[in-house]
């Protein structure tokens, strides 16, 4: 290696560790046990952005629906053979603002985890089905996807009747047909549980000779889930889930948002969690509040990315977390559309061709990929 080649080689490393660092807010250095730097590929953001002219026959009006004419975002990612496969959410034109236009999920797979193809229909909507009291008029948003080692797709998603929002459970063998089980806590403590507004679940995980897959700890599936809040709900199957309660018979809260902090406001599970060596690593999306408890660094209701780690024999038990932000959002697309306070929100995270591909959603409106 020449001294020129070796100048370059150094650029590349430290390049983005400065560019990240003067100009994103995000640590220089992340601790062992954290997953990161995240870089986005040159030239290839936003991966998916809405399409006008993409339509189906809508089961529950009867009518062409433009189904992801208004806006592409908020991705599951998952490992297929030898392609990566998100399912992303897309809105149409329904309504007036977030939250009041229906939702459904949109198939696109890739040979190289940033370039992708995508269907022209929608493989997982609302309609008149079992689930049409939990997903009509609202839809299907913001999945996880985690799969087993003999090749079950397990979805996690929000059921949204534009009255209560509820963690849906969803099953498949090609990522194409699925087979939705309801909400997943709807059998828990007797019923308890079923018409609390509850969101976003996050499937642990491990690697297994190069493949991440569903893993089992201390004999049982476990799912951390929640968007005020973090809790951690346990099952036997996959599909029942049951959350994990305090002394006093309420949800148990295992982190909270920070005053000061980057997730003052909210912090909402993200992607398939990781079992490591160190410990059950979790990435999660955090808001920045509005008024005395925002983080003077961030703009007020920016959501950024940050990490904490459980204990592997008390996975309820914190053992690290994050000050500040390990993804933030820098690039025009995250700070625009839908969302133009800044939004970086991971949902997929795959291990492919021995990298890890983030996957997330910005300003509400694209999908974005980053890069370890």
């Amino acid at each position: 290696m020449n001294r020129l080649e070796r100048y370059y080689l150094l650029l590349c490393l430290v390049l983005p560790f400065t560019t990240s660092s003067l100009f994103a807010q995000e640590p220089t250095q992340l601790p062992s046990w954290a997953l990161g730097p995240f870089i986005r590929p040159a030239g290839v953001n936003p991966i998916i952005s809405p399409k006008e002219n993409t339509s189906f026959l809508d089961p529950m009006s009867g009518k062409k629906v433009f189904w992801e004419s208004n806006d592409t975002f908020n991705p599951a990612a998952t490992v297929k053979g030898n392609k990566v496969v998100i399912l992303y959410r897309a809105e149409d034109k329904s309504g007036v603002a977030i939250g009041q236009r229906t939702s459904r999920l949109g198939y696109a797979e890739s040979s190289d985890g940033l370039h992708f193809k995508r269907e022209s229909k929608p493989v997982f909507y609302p309609g008149k089905d079992a689930q049409e009291i939990h997903e009509v008029p609202g839809g299907c948003e913001d999945p996880r996807i985690a799969v087993t080692e003999d090749g079950l797709y397990v979805m996690l998603y929000t059921q949204w009747n534009k009255k209560i929002a509820r963690l849906g459970v969803a099953t498949s063998r090609d990522l194409k047909k699925w087979t939705k089980h309801g909400p997943a806590f709807q059998k828990a403590h007797g019923g308890k549980f079923y018409n609390l507004f509850h969101k976003s679940g996050s499937i642990v995980t491990k690697l297994v000779n190069g493949k991440q897959v569903i893993a089992k700890v201390n004999g049982k599936y476990l799912m951390y889930w929640g968007e005020r809040f973090l809790n951690l709900a346990t099952s036997e199957d996959l599909v029942n889930w049951t959350p994990t309660l305090d002394e006093n018979g309420k949800i148990k809260e295992l982190i909270k948002p920070r005053a000061q902090h980057f997730d003052s406001d909210l912090t909402e599970a993200g992607p398939p969690a990781i079992l490591t060596e160190k410990g059950i690593l979790v990435l999660y999306n955090g808001k920045n509040a509005s008024g005395e408890k925002r983080d003077k660094r961030y703009t007020a209701n920016t959501y950024a990315a940050g990490q904490v780690l459980f204990d592997l024999n008390d996975p309820q038990k914190v053992i690290g977390r994050l000050d500040q932000p390990f993804f933030v959002p820098t690039e025009a697309f995250e700070k625009s559309g839908q969302y133009p306070a800044g939004t970086v929100f991971v949902e997929g995270l795959v291990y492919f061709n021995a990298k890890w591909f983030l996957y997330y959603g910005c300003a509400d409106s694209r999908v974005g990929v980053a890069v370890l």
